[in-house]
């Protein structure tokens, strides 16, 4: 029993030993002090800042470290050595904890408003890099991170106004962050200026220098100080830790986790305290003792073990028995495996000395498992350089090139070796880290309890998951060197298959190669010898070593039958696990990887990196197109005759956009008593909800109470949304009648706290008597499902199908095209905040596209008047349509949890909730049957078009007029078609950029392409040949043709065509794939005529007394740059009273927030064309305002030639003129418009793995007569991405109950900078033929979408090409040149359409070929 009860105490003084009591950091230069007991351990450094600090740069984007929206710069000082160590991280995923004594620096603290700006957020600003604004903090982060970390490098000192960064490293500078408006590519011009090799005029449009100024220099940019300009570690700070240090028993960590436990006793410890104040208040530091009786353990905490010693104590200690416990490092496993309940104890080893240690051998080098990836990567680069073998050192190289496609620069900077290891041995957990290392022969040290062992690390990873008794100590990898006594050279080659070539994207497959290789002169072929072949994330339980292939391949003559008997070998080794998505791909892409291993040693095997020549069997190396430099051209031209409107301007308030200082709904301080709220939400498609309970858990205790339709007022209704088609209810019930339909809402005291109790959420269903449910469009039909389309929106037919047809040399009957979902990807989820108003009132701030309906469905819900709810939008962190009708469900739950509980109430979905209940873009299924001549003239279509509009009308029945629009680009002859919208039990489908017009677009190419393939035709000559005439024009588009001379398209597609070299170039791409075995490119060009129709808008301005102009419209700002162009279009309008013109008016403007209760009627912000209604409003107003005051003004000019604006305005306040008018600005008759442009793409694809390179993308634009070139620039570049995702990347998935299942930035891939057309050129045509509308402007915002269809189209030219080649050796069904390429066609679509056995048919002729020579 004595033994018992010490062994106890002892756990508890080890467990005391190592709890933090109080945590000290600096942000942003003001130092940090809070206790233990006023912060959970689970409290992550975003949470910290933006709930208990005045800053809100960082924002919450994803959750998951997958977004870059909440990157920060964290810098930890060693007083030992006086060197300060700066990296970028995901604060999301950072818990607070592990900062103790570090500082963080946040955009606030690069410069604002009050300080300054930085030249970073200068030169985002001055190249147009920011639109919404909502990724631009992080952004700015990782760019400034990038920089430092250059420039405190040995490299040599640059150019003056200039760092050490190179264009390269700039490029992947933000590799890791997202931006779902710009297109990046104003971005990595902003970040290019400051590389020290730049050539300042390949940069795009800004504002600092024009096309055509003589050469640019770096003087014309923001100044620039070497080294960031930034103190990133206090001094106070500094001289804390440097006066701990010399403290007995202070027991200062300074590696990873930095600690400090003194038990201060000030009422400061939330607030700014420093080190000199601590020493004027003449306060004892106490001593800090490791047995202190009275150092009792509380019941959550944070633990800090400084030995394994300590380690092993606590997790034996009975006071963790019963407690929820983790163990972290850098705690980024989160962003993969979400934790679904809370934890109140945190074991943090990164302090333990035996995880943190770096040992070289003579053998190779051992790498503590707390290091973190990108520290491992610097050590592996250091050693290869150090290594006197170039042969020895290619593996340490190769890993380490690897490693730097791991997720992103700000996740590997904090994320742990080790930890990655761990979760591949627990998880089948994808790890490309551990399929390299095991490549490598690496082996492992394991601490269980007293003893450490050293194993091999595919032993390691076949054990059962680990515990926490067991510890990850280190890693070992060896060195391998070349054989000189038997001429065995070393060769090491390392592979991945993924979404993204820059990382942030998990692979389908992964792979390492090892081996010596050496020459059988008896044979003249390779033989290689200790060979290790390494395969993962193939759908495996972990990574594993391909031991039979290896067994066969060790001493045999490399021949194409020998690795085409090895490849089956394999066959039979790499073999997913049932469930795994595309097992087919992934065991192909396996064979290619070895393939490409093993050809490049085999006589006579075109390898993948290699081109042949017509004449020679010589080959030379590929340059990777991955490693092609960006380059880009924009031409726009500036208008002069309504100054400033025409001017490339950049975007109004951008600077504080830049430096998180603009304000988005979650940006809004939380008022006193403010509750926050999470959905609940159905997993089932049609089931009776008979009961919601919660697990017990840690996360249900945090639960204050449950929202439900049971708590809406009597006077109210069940309304979540609505449009002129039909209603939407907020909560299922008593049928959930689709997966992702809220069912309640958990209301906690945060954020945090509310996800994650929401997760506890136990529904029980049932689904006795209920039909089974219909999720697809088939089903639809066979239910006769479908909602109705009025007839006015229903589109008009043309011609005579029957008499087209019969006209017809050929026809293609009932062909198939399928386009999925997409999701919006706003970078700002859906956020509302409510606060309940004397009277039975409301306010509610919303991201919404919409206030005035959201105003109208939130009085609906609570039985209140209109006029008793407020909706305010100032601005939109991205809308896409996502934030129009999608977002009035999250609005009026807040607002009806306020109005319950009377308190303020805020909800900001995290990401996975809103891409499971939001909705998406409409799923179509179409059928064509088109009837051409044999010159590829079409003189009949019929068209086939099943949509998917989920369970309500939303706005689902203007898609089918916006498919037709979009498809009548080309002259049919003869257009029918039969349109069924169907009603499922799905998530409502709602608008989404360019609705219907993308989808209908992308169909209108499919058939083309059909007809030119059909013909043996080159698919542009088809296309030319069916563009419309003026006369067939006007029977297409009737109310929108516009005057002959408008019909721009013909002299735009000329145009492209010459300025893109297209006919020279389709030359090249014949002669490249000529060349080429494993790559293939394609070409293509796409025409777009996109139908735009003004809304009414109102508008308000008012001159304030000291000459301020406030301008009010009712359009949102959510990226568009509306806001810009208002401004613009007040300066101008007024600009004829001020005596300069407009120079210095722009200043005076603000263009206020959407307010419901200030400006009615202010209807939603879309269709693109919601700035030029805005800026028609605001010129009316503006006349209104000029009639009123040229009276004024001829009194004043009879007494002085010259009258000032600000004397203007005081006369005409003293004589009580009405200084604020207010419009409602109607468009006049038919005022719909058609906007035409062309895009051009050029795109290589690899045949071993599928993955597609957008080489080249030219875009020619109609704009009219811009309003802004910059601005509209900037739309067209982001939209085409953004279509550039819907047609190749973005995989929308659901379950067979219809849940969303790509929901999470690990599993939804929209374009990443490393995704985006390699040289990117734009042409904004100034047409100046389109009088009759706002200043003679088009819009911009919606119809480069559709543009992006020339990838798509570019693609199916390279797989046609890589089929055409492989005809004779693979069954490619009727024709290989005629196939069905969806939406979205992805690489594993790519591979599977050029064939899953390209490489065993090739080998097998080689073989073959081998057989026939050698005989």
């Amino acid at each position: 029993m004595e033994a018992a009860v010490s062994g106890t105490m002892a756990a508890r003084s080890g467990a005391s030993s190592s709890l933090v009591e109080r945590l000290v950091l600096a942000l942003n230069g003001r130092r940090y002090e809070v206790a233990a007991a006023e912060l959970e351990p689970s409290t992550t450094l975003l949470e910290f800042i933006r709930t208990r600090t005045p800053f809100r740069g960082p924002k919450l984007g994803c959750g998951e470290g997958g977004c870059g929206a909440c990157v920060i710069l964290i810098a930890k000082y060693n007083p030992t050595t006086d060197e300060v160590t700066e990296f970028s991280a995901s604060s999301c995923l950072t818990l607070i904890y592990s900062l103790n004594f570090c500082s963080v620096i946040t955009t606030e603290g690069l410069g604002n408003t009050r300080d300054g700006f930085h030249a970073i957020q200068k030169r985002m600003s001055g190249f147009h890099a920011s639109q919404c604004g909502f990724c631009t903090p992080g952004m700015c982060m990782s760019i400034f991170s990038s920089i430092v970390g250059a420039d405190n490098s040995k490299r040599p000192q640059p150019r003056n106004g200039f760092s050490k960064l190179t264009v390269s490293e700039a490029e992947k500078a933000f590799s890791g962050n997202l931006c779902r408006c710009t297109g990046y590519r104003p971005i990595v011009d902003a970040c290019k200026s400051f590389a020290s090799d730049v050539d300042l005029e390949d940069l795009g449009l800004n504002i600092f220098w024009r096309k055509g100024d003589k050469k640019p220099d770096v003087s014309k940019l923001p100044n620039y100080t070497f080294g960031g300009g930034i103190c990133t570690f206090p001094d106070f700070l500094k001289s804390e830790l440097k006066s701990l240090q010399h403290l007995d028993d202070a027991n200062i960590t300074t590696s990873k986790g930095g600690r400090y436990h003194p038990r201060l006793q000030n009422t400061l410890c939330s607030g700014i305290f420093t080190f000199l104040d601590f020493l004027k208040s003449g306060l004892k530091l106490p001593r800090y003792h490791l047995n202190d009786a009275n150092n009792t353990v509380s019941k959550e905490g944070w633990y800090h073990p400084r030995s394994i010693k300590q380690y092993y104590e606590l997790i034996n200690s009975t006071l963790f028995s019963a407690s929820s416990i983790k163990v972290v490092v850098g705690n980024t496993s989160v962003g993969v495996y979400k934790d679904y309940d809370l934890y109140n104890k945190y074991i943090d080893i990164g302090g333990i000395p035996e995880l943190s240690s770096i040992v070289r051998k003579g053998e190779g080098i051992e790498i503590g498992a707390a290091i973190t990836i990108s520290r491992s990567i610097e050590i592996l680069e250091n050693e290869s350089k150090l290594m006197s073998s170039p042969n020895g050192s290619v593996v340490f190289r190769k890993l380490a090139e690897h490693m730097s496609k791991v997720a992103s620069p700000f996740v590997r900077n904090t994320a742990s070796l080790g930890g990655n290891i761990i979760l591949a041995q627990k998880y089948p957990f994808p790890s490309d880290i551990a399929t390299i290392l095991l490549g490598a022969g690496s082996t492992v040290c394991v601490q269980v309890v007293g003893e450490q062992r050293h194993i091999t690390l595919e032993e390691f990873l076949e054990q059962p998951p680990l515990d926490c008794m067991c510890l990850l100590l280190s890693i070992f990898i060896p060195h391998w060197i070349s054989d000189s006594k038997t001429e065995k050279s070393l060769v090491f080659q390392t592979y991945r298959a993924a979404s993204r070539p820059l990382g942030n994207a998990i692979s389908y497959v992964n792979s390492a190669f090892l081996g010596h290789v050496s020459f059988d002169e008896s044979s003249g072929d390779h033989v290689f010898s200790n060979l290790h072949l390494a395969f993962g994330a193939y759908g495996t339980e972990h990574a594993i070593r391909a031991r039979k292939v290896e067994k066969f391949l060790t001493g045999k003559s490399l021949t194409a039958s020998t690795v085409h008997e090895a490849i089956h070998l394999l066959k039979e080794t790499v073999v997913p696990m049932k469930g795994t998505s595309h097992p087919e791909y992934r065991t192909s892409v396996a064979v290619g990887f070895l393939f490409s291993f093993l050809s490049a040693h085999v006589k006579g095997i075109a390898g993948p990196g290699e081109t042949f020549s017509s004449s020679s069997a010589n080959s030379v190396d590929v340059i990777d197109v991955c490693d092609w430099p960006l380059s880009s051209r924009q031409e726009a031209i500036s208008g002069d005759e309504y100054k400033p409107i025409g001017e490339p301007m950049k975007k109004y308030g951008v600077e504080l956009q830049a430096s998180g200082e603009a304000v988005y709904v979650d940006d809004i301080p939380a008022p006193k008593h403010c509750l926050h709220g999470e959905f609940i939400y159905s997993t089932q498609p049609l089931a009776f909800v008979k009961n919601i309970k919660f697990k017990s858990s840690l996360a249900s205790q945090k639960i204050i109470t449950v929202v439900s339709a049971k708590d809406i007022p009597k006077e109210g209704q069940n309304i979540g949304s609505m449009t002129m088609f039909g209603d939407e209810p907020l909560f299922g019930g008593p049928i959930a009648e689709f997966a992702g339909q809220a069912l309640g809402v958990v209301i906690a005291e945060t954020q945090r706290h509310a996800d994650m109790a929401a997760k506890q959420a136990v529904v029980e269903y049932d689904t006795e008597d209920l039909k089974p449910p219909i999720l697809t469009v088939e089903q639809a039909v066979e239910n006769n499902s479908y909602f109705n389309v009025p007839d006015v929106f229903y589109p008009k037919q043309v011609g005579d199908f029957s008499k087209g047809m019969a006209e017809a040399d050929h026809k293609i009957l009932s062909t198939e095209v399928k386009l999925a979902s997409q999701y919006y990807f706003y970078m700002e989820t859906q956020t509302a905040l409510a606060i309940p108003d004397e009277d039975k009132t409301m306010v509610v701030y919303s991201s919404s596209q919409y206030p005035e309906l959201a105003q109208t469905v939130i009085a609906k819900c609570l039985g209140i008047p209109f006029g008793n709810v407020r909706v305010i939008t100032r601005r939109v962190g991205g809308g896409f349509g996502g934030k129009g009708y999608r977002s009035f469900p999250v609005a009026t739950a807040a607002a009806l949890c306020a109005y319950k509980l009377q308190c303020p109430v805020r909800m900001c979905l995290n990401r996975n909730t809103d891409m499971i209940m939001v909705g998406s873009r409409h799923p179509i299924k179409s059928h064509y049957s088109v009837g051409f001549k044999s010159d590829g003239k079409i003189t009949a279509l019929h068209l086939d078009l099943l949509i998917d509009a989920g369970i309500s009308e939303d706005l689902s029945p203007i898609i089918p007029n916006g498919v037709i629009s979009g498809l009548k680009k080309y002259n049919w002859g003869a257009l029918s078609f039969d349109i069924k919208l169907c009603k499922t039990n799905n998530t409502s489908k709602s608008t989404m950029r360019a609705p219907g017009d993308t989808q209908g677009s992308l169909i209108a190419e499919a058939i083309i392409e059909h007809v030119a393939s059909v013909l043996s035709l080159d698919s542009s000559r088809v296309r030319e040949i069916n563009f419309h005439t003026y006369d067939s024009l006007v029977s297409f588009y009737p109310a929108s043709a516009g005057e002959a001379s408008t019909y721009t398209l013909h002299s735009i597609f000329s145009r492209l065509a010459l300025t893109s070299s297209y006919l020279h170039r389709t030359d090249t791409i014949k002669q490249f794939n000529n060349c080429n075995k494993w790559r293939k490119r394609g070409i293509s060009c796409v025409p777009l005529i996109f139908n735009v129709s003004p809304r009414p808008a109102p508008g308000r301005v008012s001159l304030l007394k000291d000459g301020s102009i406030v301008v009010e419209v009712g359009g949102v700002e959510i990226g568009q740059g509306l806001w810009t162009k208002v401004q613009q279009m007040t300066a101008f309008a007024l600009g004829q009273l001020w005596p300069e013109g407009c120079e210095g008016l722009l200043e005076r403007v603000r263009v206020l927030q959407a307010d419901t209760l200030n400006l009615i009627q202010g209807g939603v912000t879309g269709g693109s064309s919601t700035s030029e209604s805005s800026c028609a409003a605001t010129l009316q107003a503006c006349k209104l305002l000029i009639n009123r005051l040229n009276p004024v003004m001829n009194k004043l000019r009879l007494q002085s030639a010259t009258v000032s604006w600000d004397d203007l305005i005081s006369e005409a306040y003293q004589e009580n003129v009405n200084l604020s008018a207010s419009v409602y600005w109607v468009p006049e008759g038919s005022s719909s418009y058609l906007n035409y442009g062309a895009g051009i793409s050029e795109v290589e694809i690899d045949l071993l793995t599928g993955a597609i390179a957008v080489l080249r993308s030219d875009l020619v634009y109609d704009c009219g007569m811009s309003l802004n070139p910059a601005v509209d620039l900037g739309q067209i570049e982001g939209s085409f991405i953004q279509g550039v995702g819907f047609f190749i990347y973005e995989e929308h998935q659901t379950n067979s109950d219809g849940l969303v299942v790509s929901n999470s930035t690990w599993d939804y891939k929209i374009p990443s900078v490393d995704t985006i057309p390699k040289q990117f050129n734009v042409e904004v045509l100034n047409t100046g033929y389109h009088k009759n509308r706002v200043l003679s402007s088009k819009a911009s915002g919606e119809p480069a979408v559709v543009l992006a269809s020339s990838v798509h189209c570019a693609l199916r030219e390279a797989i046609r090409a890589a089929r055409k080649d492989f005809a004779n050796s693979v069954e490619y069904g009727t024709s290989p040149l005629t196939f069905q390429l969806n939406v979205p066609a992805p690489m594993t679509v790519v591979k599977e359409l050029c064939g899953f056995d390209i490489v065993e048919k090739y080998l097998e002729n080689q073989s073959a070929h081998e057989a026939t020579t050698r005989a």
